[in-house]
């Protein structure tokens, strides 16, 4: 079963583009019967080892921006163990009222991009990411090709990696719901370059909750076996991912899984308030 599970979370977390990792934590308590707390440090394992293969592909695509990674990161590491602290001091119904909010607000949000930005939706992590289609520069750049950190945009990467690091170390979430649209916001690049550099964020900030999940968190006793079979899943899945992705990811596709996402998380909502 639990390669099941990885299988499919791999392939959401694949064919999503962003918000796919949020289907790990509800898939592993409703089907593996996992404790939240459970759920949350298997899902960061799955979705750090799913980002840094998908991360791995595209360290000679040219597509990754290094610098704006950096700073998201940095202060993301910083958060994951924050949000790991907090949820330690919640009770286990809260926390997954609280993991139930934020899969509704990512399931709107995959609604509406998929609406106003069609073509986007065919720009996912198992996509063959390429800069021959992309054009674009992060912030601004020096005329010799340097990146500027101008004040604007260092707290704008800064900020908004320490609250994907908070909501990682909480929800057990890899955050790419909100790395993407922060990048575009804050430059001209391209939504294959947005999604190659949150690859590499993800997989770092997932890594740091993870370990502080493992080291400081509710985790009596993880199963590493059943932990290697996830990982496993989610890597197959996300390989599957990557063959169909050219045929299959579209607007039409995230319309679907935000509707299935918008499901999961009420039923998660209904079975911790009954």
């Amino acid at each position: 079963m639990l390669v099941i599970i990885g299988i499919v979370i791999g392939l959401l977390l694949g064919l999503t583009g962003a918000g796919g990792s949020v289907f790990a934590v509800p898939l592993l308590m409703m089907l593996g019967d996992f404790s939240i707390h459970q759920a949350i440090t298997l899902s960061l394992a799955a979705v750090a080892a799913v980002t840094l293969y998908g991360t791995v592909r595209n360290l000679t695509n040219q597509t990754i921006l290094w610098k704006p990674a950096a700073l998201l990161a940095c202060t993301g590491i910083l958060g994951a163990p924050l949000g790991q602290m907090l949820a330690t001091m919640m009770n286990e119904m809260l926390l997954a009222m609280g993991f139930s909010l934020l899969a509704i607000i990512i399931a709107v949000r995959m609604w509406f991009t998929a609406t106003t930005m069609p073509e986007a939706s065919k720009i996912v992590r198992s996509s063959h990411l390429s800069l021959d289609k992309a054009k674009g520069v992060l912030c601004r750049f020096s005329p010799n090709g340097e990146f500027q950190l101008r004040p604007k945009c260092m707290s704008g990467l800064l900020s908004g990696g320490f609250l994907v690091g908070v909501l990682s170390g909480l929800f057990g979430v890899g955050g790419g719901f909100l790395i993407i649209p922060l990048l575009l916001l804050l430059s001209q690049i391209s939504m294959i370059q947005a999604v190659s550099t949150s690859l590499v964020v993800i997989t770092l900030i997932s890594c740091t909750g993870f370990i502080s999940h493992l080291a400081f968190g509710e985790i009596h006793f993880l199963p590493f076996a059943s932990l290697a079979w996830l990982i496993i899943g989610g890597l197959s899945g996300m390989y599957v991912g990557q063959l169909i992705s050219h045929r299959i990811a579209n607007a039409q596709l995230q319309k679907t899984f935000s509707i299935g996402l918008l499901l999961v998380a009420i039923t998660l909502f209904y079975l911790q308030t009954t």
